[in-house]
């Protein structure tokens, strides 16, 4: 069937998750980043909150103008609705709005959505077309099904810190790769079931985990190590596999950070870069196996010639060259940088404490503008939302009263 065919202008207003309601038992990372990005293409996000506490990730750090850094990047444009899940009152208040939403995701403990009666298989008979999105650590099932998951401990499971890191030590990544991992297959697992819905009716089961997530992300060290083949090395900032790839110093004692890919850079790199043409004749670089065999040697041979210019004159050669590269940026500086300025990459959302920056988020659709709404204070839409519910406001009164909003 073709899709209807929008006047221009109303085509333009028209964000992608436009009239989808989520509702998500959220906290950390992984589950608000993907609902994040629901409520950027439009979705309606219901944050299911405790009161007087709300998703511990409120409570990192103090950063951004007395918020936490992690909640300010992943919560925008999302209602907060405090309920007490331990109040019989706030568990059918929240039966009767998932009754009512298109998605309900969540990320609690292992076993914790079933015991509130929001497990898939609860759910299915009375919701036909509710899509169920559950991550977890580890999965529903299998020996490590109730293990706690915290992001450092599925880097570690997944072997990411046996291949990142120096060759001395074993380093994490500095932000929370797992969770993003997570949230990011959460996200387009829950498009995909739209979609499905959109031509079937009935919703789906989405089940995500951070071991598998990140697990996936792992492809490339695990066919690496096909057949008990040595894993790639340590080797701090420079690539493993590929080389030369990877920061150098300059005389000024900067860094430069540059990247080949193929033989013909090489040669042009001898050229240009090194001004050592002879060096492509060289055996011992005659590949980029041979480079990664023997990159101590060939190491050598870049910074020598480095030291004799400036970053500024090397980034120059390597500019006029075609090979790649790039400053090695502070978060200070990635605040003000240039190409992110010019494309216009900056907008602002409001918070409880005054409006802070924000990057537009990326991929969204020509024409449509992605939803940038403020970031919630806990509890901030109970009352609208429980008399969009239908309770009336001595209800509403009595669940404060009660402590159960």
């Amino acid at each position: 069937m073709n899709a209807p065919v929008l006047p221009q202008s109303l085509n333009d207003s028209v964000r992608p998750l436009d009239g989808i309601t989520v509702v998500s038992l959220e906290h950390a990372i992984a589950a608000p980043f993907a609902t994040r990005q629901l409520a950027d293409l439009g979705a309606r996000v219901i944050k299911v909150e405790r009161p007087g506490v709300g998703d511990f990730a409120r409570a990192y750090d103090d950063r951004v103008q007395g918020m936490a850094s992690h909640f300010v990047w992943c919560n925008r444009s999302k209602e907060s609705l405090a309920l007490d899940l331990k109040h019989p009152d706030a568990r059918s208040i929240l039966r009767d709005l998932v009754s009512r939403a298109d998605v309900l995701v969540q990320n609690l403990a292992p076993g914790a959505a079933a015991r509130l009666g929001l497990s898939e298989e609860a759910l299915r008979a009375d919701c036909p077309s509710l899509i169920v999105c559950d991550i977890s650590g580890y999965g529903p099932d299998g020996p490590y099904r109730d293990r706690k998951a915290y992001d450092l401990l599925i880097q570690s499971e997944a072997g990411f810190l046996s291949v990142t890191g120096t060759p001395d030590e074993q380093v994490k990544a500095g932000l929370s790769i797992a969770d993003i991992a997570a949230g990011m297959y959460a996200y387009t697992g829950i498009l995909s079931a739209l979609l499905k819905r959109g031509r079937t009716g009935r919703g789906s089961h989405v089940e995500v985990s951070m071991l598998e997530a990140l697990g996936e992300w792992m492809g490339f060290p695990l066919y690496y190590t096909f057949e008990g083949q040595e894993a790639p090395p340590r080797t701090g900032a420079s690539h493993a596999t590929i080389f030369p790839y990877g920061p150098f110093p300059s005389g000024d004692g900067r860094t430069v950070m540059l990247g080949l890919q193929n033989e013909r850079e090489w040669a042009t790199f001898c050229d240009k870069v090194l001004f050592r043409p002879d060096l492509v004749h060289d055996g011992r670089f005659a590949s980029n196996v041979s480079r990664v065999r023997n990159r101590v040697s060939l190491t050598e041979i870049i910074v020598a010639v480095f030291a004799g210019s400036t970053a500024e004159a090397i980034t120059g050669r390597l500019d006029m060259a075609g090979i790649a590269n790039a400053r090695v940026r502070t978060m200070t500086e990635v605040w003000d940088h240039p190409q992110l300025r010019a494309r216009s990459r900056w907008t602002e959302v409001a918070t409880p404490n005054g409006a802070v920056p924000a990057l537009l988020p990326p991929g969204a659709p020509k024409g449509s503008q992605p939803r940038m709404d403020p970031v919630p204070a806990l509890g901030a839409h109970s009352v609208a939302i429980l008399a969009e519910l239908g309770l009336d406001d001595a209800k509403i009164a009595a669940l404060r009263e009660a402590h159960a909003i």
